[in-house]
């Protein structure tokens, strides 16, 4: 049997801003937290999860771009 995909979440702009500041804090929220950030945001704890491990994807491939950059573009030592 085909296994169902859940549907999209679209979050708002606020949503987002509060994700965004709870990722800032924490980027491995636990059980409790998830908890907590999605009365706040409105959404399941399951949908806090998959966020937060998006989210982090995204922050480690901006490490390692960053880090390249860093190193494509020494620092001149005049």
């Amino acid at each position: 049997l085909p296994v169902k995909k859940k549907p999209r979440t679209f979050y708002s702009a606020e949503q987002l801003e509060e994700l965004e500041k709870m990722f800032q804090e924490d980027h491995y929220p636990d059980n409790e937290k998830r908890r907590e950030i999605a009365a706040v945001v409105g959404v399941t704890p399951q949908r806090i999860l998959v966020w937060f491990q998006n989210r982090r994807a995204k922050w480690r491939k901006l490490q390692k771009l960053s880090i390249k950059g860093n190193r494509k573009y020494p620092a001149s030592s005049a």
